[in-house]
């Protein structure tokens, strides 16, 4: 199954709380951090909902 990289390009300053809290639920704190998640319908929709705040990447 391949893997999701997510980096934070955008600060949360100004945004819903609804997108800072699904930031901090998929593990990104501030503007490069970066996480590995599993390529699953969960994390896609999370990463959906704030894809204005961060890049995406497919890694196998």
């Amino acid at each position: 199954m391949s893997t999701l990289k997510v980096t934070q390009v955008k600060s949360v300053a100004g945004t819903k709380p609804k997108h800072r809290e699904t930031l901090r639920s998929l593990g990104l704190r501030r503007i490069g951090d970066v996480v590995v998640k599993e390529d699953r319908p969960e994390f896609r929709g999370m990463v959906q909902a704030v894809r204005h705040l961060v890049t995406v990447e497919e890694v196998d």
